[in-house]
C-alpha cells in the first residue's frame, strides 16, 4: 500500500489538459477558460450618473443654494443635447451619461425642485455619484485568467465588454462501468442476494458537478469476456471509473483486464478507509481509476482521486475542496494503520466550526453520506481524542438550513 498523499501526486502528474474549442457565451457557462482574456472595451464606455438626481458642476455650491434652473432632462440611453454650463442643473436618470461641463450628480432625495428650479440641500463633492469611463475595466487590462470556471459573474463581465465567444476547454468524457452479478438495473426487480446499481448513479452526479461529461455504460456481470468488452469501450474516453471488481477475490476480475487491455497501473492500495483496494492507471492520455465497489468507499475514492484529476483535465485553478478545522462535539474514535476518512456534519457555534459523525460509518452505508456536509480526516494510528479535539474536515459543499448571521 502506497500513502494518500503519494497517490494523489501520482494521479495528478498523470493529468495532461484536454484541447480547446470556442463556445458561443450562451454556452459558456460552468466551462474553464483556455486562455488569457484581456478587455477589448472600457466598461462604462461613458462617464454616467450612478443616481437618478441633477447634473451640477461642484463649483456652482453657492448658487445652487438658491436653486439652479434645470435646462434639460438626460434619461438612460441618450446624450445630453449639449454642455451644461455654469450656473445651470440638468435632471439626470441613473446610467444616462454625465453632460459636459458637469462633474457631479446630486441625488434627488437631496434637492427641492420648484418652478423649474433644483435647490441642492446637501452639494456633492466633485466626482460624486458618478461612474467614471473605465472605472470597472480598461480596454486592454487583463480581464480573466485561464483555469477559471466561467460563472454567472464571469459571463456577465464578458457580456459587458461585448464577447460573443470564448475559448474553453473541452469537457472531459467519463465512461461509467459498474461491475457485479449482483447488481440489479432501475426497473428490474430485485432477485435473492442481488442489489440495486447506486455507484452508477452516485458517479454521474459527482462527474456532472465536476463539470465533466458521464458515459454510463451499464453493469458488467463477473464475468471476464463481459468486464473486458466493456471496459474496452469505455477506454474510447477520456476518463475511465468502474466500481467493484479491483479486491482480490475469485470474481474480482478489473485488474487483470485492466493490464490485458494495456493500460499502465501506477497503483493499487491506498493506506485509506474506506477506499483501500483503488487502482489507478493511464492508457495513451485516459485515466483509468478502479474504485471499490462499496459505495461509500466509491464515492470517497471519487472525491479522493477522480474529482482533483477531473478539474485538472480542464486546467482549472482550484481543483482542491475548501476546508476548515473544527473542533470535535463527540469522542473521536482511534484509527489503526490506514488514514480514515469519515462523513461528518457541521455546525458553527459563536464562530467556531464544530462536527460530529453523521451515525454509523460502514463503507455501505450510503445514508451517511447523503447526511454529510464534510469528509473528516484523520491521520493514521491516532489515538483518538475526546470532545474538544479539532481536526480537518472537507467541505462538500450544499446550502445549509441555518441563515446566515446576516450584519445589520
Amino acid at each position: 500500500m502506497i500513502a494518500l498523499n503519494e497517490a494523489v501526486d501520482m494521479v495528478l502528474a498523470a493529468v495532461r489538459p484536454l484541447t480547446t474549442v470556442d463556445v458561443g457565451l450562451g454556452e459558456a457557462f460552468g466551462r474553464v477558460l483556455a486562455s488569457d482574456l484581456v478587455s477589448p472595451e472600457e466598461v462604462p464606455s461613458f462617464d454616467n450618473s450612478a443616481m437618478d438626481g441633477f447634473a451640477v458642476r461642484a463649483a456652482d455650491e453657492a448658487a445652487g443654494a438658491e436653486g439652479l434652473p434645470i435646462v434639460a432632462e438626460i434619461p438612460a440611453g441618450r446624450p445630453a443635447a449639449a454642455p451644461l454650463r455654469p450656473g445651470e442643473a440638468m435632471r439626470i436618470m441613473t446610467g444616462a451619461p454625465l453632460p459636459a461641463g458637469a462633474d457631479a450628480v446630486a441625488p434627488v432625495e437631496n434637492t427641492e425642485e420648484r418652478d423649474g428650479r433644483v435647490t441642492v440641500r446637501i452639494w456633492p463633492a466633485e466626482g460624486a455619484n458618478v461612474r467614471r469611463a473605465g472605472e470597472d475595466v480598461r480596454a486592454g487590462s487583463p480581464l480573466l485568467p485561464a483555469g477559471v470556471a466561467l460563472g454567472p459573474a464571469e459571463v456577465g463581465l464578458l457580456a459587458s465588454v461585448g464577447v460573443q465567444r470564448v475559448p474553453v476547454v473541452r469537457r472531459p468524457r467519463v465512461a461509467l462501468v459498474a461491475t457485479g452479478s449482483e447488481l440489479v438495473a432501475l426497473g428490474e426487480p430485485l432477485g435473492a442476494g442481488q442489489i440495486r446499481n447506486s455507484n452508477s448513479y452516485t458517479a454521474c452526479g459527482q462527474v456532472l458537478a465536476a463539470g465533466c461529461e458521464p458515459v454510463l455504460l451499464g453493469i458488467a456481470r463477473d464475468d471476464p469476456g463481459e468486464t473486458r468488452d466493456l471496459i474496452a469501450r469505455a477506454l474510447e474516453e477520456d476518463v475511465v471509473v468502474t466500481s467493484g471488481g479491483v479486491s482480490v477475490g475469485d470474481f474480482d476480475f478489473v485488474k487483470a483486464v485492466l493490464d490485458g487491455l494495456g493500460v499502465e497501473r501506477r497503483f493499487w492500495k491506498v493506506r485509506t478507509k474506506p477506499g483501500k483496494p483503488v487502482v489507478f492507471g493511464v492508457r495513451g492520455d485516459t485515466l483509468v481509476f478502479g474504485a471499490p465497489g462499496n459505495p461509500v468507499a466509491a464515492m470517497v475514492t471519487f472525491e479522493l482521486y477522480v474529482r482533483p484529476a477531473l478539474l485538472a483535465l480542464q486546467g482549472r485553478r482550484d481543483i482542491w475542496r475548501p476546508y476548515v478545522v473544527a473542533t470535535a462535539g463527540e469522542p473521536v474514535a482511534p484509527t489503526k494503520d490506514r488514514v480514515e476518512v469519515r462523513r461528518c456534519r457541521l455546525t458553527n457555534e459563536a464562530g467556531e466550526w464544530r462536527f460530529a459523525t453523521t451515525g454509523p460509518q460502514g463503507s455501505g452505508i450510503l445514508r451517511s453520506m447523503a447526511l454529510a456536509d464534510g469528509l473528516l480526516l484523520l491521520p493514521s494510528a491516532y489515538g483518538g481524542g475526546a470532545p474538544g479535539a479539532r481536526h480537518t474536515v472537507l467541505l462538500l459543499g450544499g446550502a445549509r438550513p441555518e441563515r446566515p448571521p446576516y450584519p445589520d
